[in-house]
């Protein structure tokens, strides 16, 4: 039955007799210690004095240790080697640097690095992009029962994929005091496609039969068009209702087909009702200051690839589906990580070389702790603040307060604009706080948190006055 020898049997029943004659607790543990042969142990500094492109697999680095890839899997495994990716990050230039110093400061309150303790709340901000979308990836990876053949795939080329670019616009979710979403913060994706007659008969369609064709060259037309006649009406329809009259800053990336806020067409169109919307550029080369970028546009495509469409339209139902079935709390929390994120460029002077950083945030959200505004670290907030004003004799020069009095001229928002962030929202402020309540707070940061959105107004009007001049 326990497919064992008798004498096996035999020992343990005379063991256990033995055991309960002395009133023992059972225990059927083998007296060898220490069996087996040695384990085979690598000193890491063996492993960090190879090459790079020494250690790009398992076999070519158990060879380059001289050890079995068996033995170099059991150490991944316990943990002594991980693997890595290593992504290609933009390269910065010299002025780029301070840029992205200069747009994290502007998103903390306070007027002062001594008053600069934590980010906006970012709820009155829209980002968007746009991304390429592949009808199917070269290679995709599926697991098949032990005699499942795979599935054939075709296709005209490899090279040249069918694809779609789409521009998405996201805005930070709300949820009440009972973490019920009421503001899901998705506002749309928006793919660069038209309709079409087609030209003649086929075996597909008949002459005359209506067909998606896809915008090949997008330029700045297209995209001005994209945003008036659809991500504004958009934000317009589905805004919560009960924010009252707002003001709405739409953040976007430095591309040449980016119209921006001095443009003849987007002036007659930025105030509609109680909107008001401000074209904001971020700084250049910084696809991690933006939502999508950062992590969102990626879990929209491995949703698609999951749906796996065979054409155009199916692709754009596809991508349709997998934007509205992410959940909002995954939205939410790409916005926390933008905070954190912040915080590493701060720490880093500016530069993108910098881990990810991870805060287990499913586990505060279990604990009810989940920040709504991040802390940022006051050393890095002064060196950041050192790194474009100076300092002279632990004060700070006359040259900051000429550049903060200069920014101050750029205001083009009122303190009104604090209004437009919804009660529900204050209260998942309140309630993010709770775990930084030892953290004191200096009335001046307290009084400056009535301005949270004129520093990006009053830099826009400043890139309009540039542009006009």
């Amino acid at each position: 039955m326990y497919n064992v020898h008798p004498r096996t049997v035999r020992r343990i029943w005379k063991q256990t007799r033995a055991q309960k004659e002395a009133f023992q607790r059972y225990n059927m543990a083998t007296k060898a210690k220490n069996a087996g042969r040695k384990r085979i142990e690598v000193e890491q500094d063996t492993i960090t004095s190879l090459t790079m492109g020494d250690r790009t697999c398992i076999r070519d680095l158990a060879e380059m240790l001289d050890i079995g890839p068996t033995t170099l899997w059991r150490m991944i495994k316990r943990g002594d080697v991980r693997a890595h990716k290593n992504p290609l990050h933009p390269g910065l230039q010299d002025s780029n640097m301070p840029q992205r110093v200069k747009w994290v400061l502007d998103l903390l309150q306070g007027d002062s690095p001594q008053t600069k303790r934590q980010y906006q709340p970012m709820f009155d901000f829209v980002h968007i992009d746009e991304k390429w979308f592949y009808l199917s990836k070269k290679t995709q990876r599926v697991y098949l029962g032990k005699h499942e053949r795979g599935k054939y795939r075709s296709g005209k080329s490899s090279r040249f994929i069918p694809k779609v670019m789409f521009t998405a616009a996201v805005a930070r979710p709300r949820f009440n005091a009972q973490n019920e979403c009421t503001f899901d913060g998705k506002l749309g994706i928006f793919p660069f496609t038209y309709q079409e007659a087609a030209k003649r008969n086929s075996k597909n369609r008949d002459k005359g039969t209506m067909v998606t064709k896809v915008v090949e060259s997008v330029r700045k037309e297209e995209t001005r068009d994209m945003l008036i006649n659809q991500i504004v009406p958009a934000i317009m329809q589905k805004w919560p209702p009960s924010e009252g009259p707002k003001t709405i800053f739409i953040q976007q990336d430095n591309a040449k087909t980016h119209i921006t806020q001095s443009d003849a067409l987007w002036q007659q169109a930025h105030q509609q009702g109680d909107f008001t919307f401000i074209l904001v550029q971020q700084p250049p080369n910084s696809p991690d200051l933006n939502i999508l970028d950062l992590d969102f546009i990626r879990s929209i495509q491995s949703l698609m690839h999951m749906k796996m469409p065979k054409d155009v339209d199916d692709m754009l139902d596809a991508v349709n589906q997998a934007y509205y079935e992410l959940e909002a709390r995954t939205l939410g929390n790409v916005w926390l990580l933008y905070q954190y994120v912040m915080n590493e460029i701060l720490k880093a002077k500016g530069s993108n070389d910098y881990d990810l950083p991870h805060v287990n945030k499913k586990r505060l959200f279990a604990q009810g702790i989940l920040p709504i505004q991040v802390i940022a670290p006051m050393w890095a907030v002064h060196d950041g603040w050192d790194m474009l004003y100076g300092t002279q004799n632990g004060q700070h020069t006359e040259n900051a307060q000429d550049m903060q009095e200069d920014n101050n001229a750029q205001r083009i928002t009122s303190e009104a604009a604090m209004a437009d962030i919804p009660e529900s929202s204050n209260a998942q402020q309140n309630r993010g706080n709770q775990a930084w309540e030892d953290i004191p707070e200096s009335s001046n940061a307290q009084a400056n948190k009535s301005s949270k959105n004129e520093k990006f107004g009053k830099t826009c009007e400043k890139q309009t006055e540039n542009q006009g001049d």
